[in-house]
């Protein structure tokens, strides 16, 4: 199974992996994330995006907003379709979904455009629709009324995450590779050693546990894997993303 990245290059090429791993497995609402804050997503979905060339003309992408997906028509020379999921009529859903379209990329989707996402995938059905580091679950997001939350939650609840890489703090991280279980990963003499192995995400409540008893929690008696300080490269990739 893979092991933590060393730089967001490599991330990105796991990605594509436990993508189409999760897509042969016949997964069709999948999710992708690389949660660091200065990421840009545009130069991510460059590189993403080769895993699903083959489809050409049968994939459609879409931004969350106009501007995105103008931007993108403009400096992408590919042969599918890019449009915004925007928040318009319902009657517009079925317009921007079409019987040819195979497969669908969400980029970077927001928790303010859940209900018109939710709208989308309806109408896209047992189709794969991968959705590229969704900010779903944003709790920044003021003014969203119980109902909403509702919804947006039974939503998220539908997808499977087949990627997920977050840098909890300079030390510790949480990774998750499809089909492997998800993992949390700390920093001990500028080594990354993995502590746990877990079914699901764990929450902060479980993290906090976790990293209170610094054992490993595999399950196993096996030493810990360690892997070299990644944080320092992909703190550089970011910084050439931004430039």
């Amino acid at each position: 199974m893979p092991e933590l990245p060393k730089s967001l290059e490599e991330a990105i090429a796991q990605s594509r992996a436990a993508t189409q791993a999760a897509l042969a497995d016949g997964c069709t609402r999948l999710q992708v994330e690389f949660l660091f804050p200065e990421l840009k997503p545009m130069p991510v979905a460059e590189q993403f995006l080769p895993l699903l060339t083959e489809y050409e003309s049968r994939l459609k992408v879409f931004f969350a907003d106009a501007g995105a997906a103008a931007l993108a028509r403009r400096d992408w020379d590919v042969p599918f379709k890019i449009l915004d999921i925007g928040t318009g009529r319902a009657d517009a859903v079925g317009d921007k979904i079409q019987p040819e379209d195979q497969i669908f990329l969400f980029i970077a989707p927001t928790s303010v455009e859940v209900s018109q996402l939710e709208k989308l995938c309806v109408e896209i059905g047992d189709r794969p629709a991968i959705l590229l580091n969704p900010r779903l679950e944003d709790t920044g997001v003021v003014g969203i009324g119980y109902a909403a939350r509702q919804t947006r939650q039974r939503f998220i609840n539908t997808i499977e995450t087949c990627y997920y890489l977050r840098p909890v703090d300079d030390q510790t991280a949480v990774f998750r590779s499809y089909p492997g279980l998800w993992e949390v990963w700390v920093e001990t003499n500028n080594e990354y050693q993995k502590v746990a192995e877990l079914p699901k995400r764990p929450s902060g409540d479980e993290l906090d546990l976790i990293l209170m008893k610094g054992q490993p929690q595999t399950g196993t008696d096996a030493a810990p894997t360690k892997k070299p300080s990644m944080f320092k490269s992909l703190q550089r990739f970011l910084k050439a993303l931004s430039s």
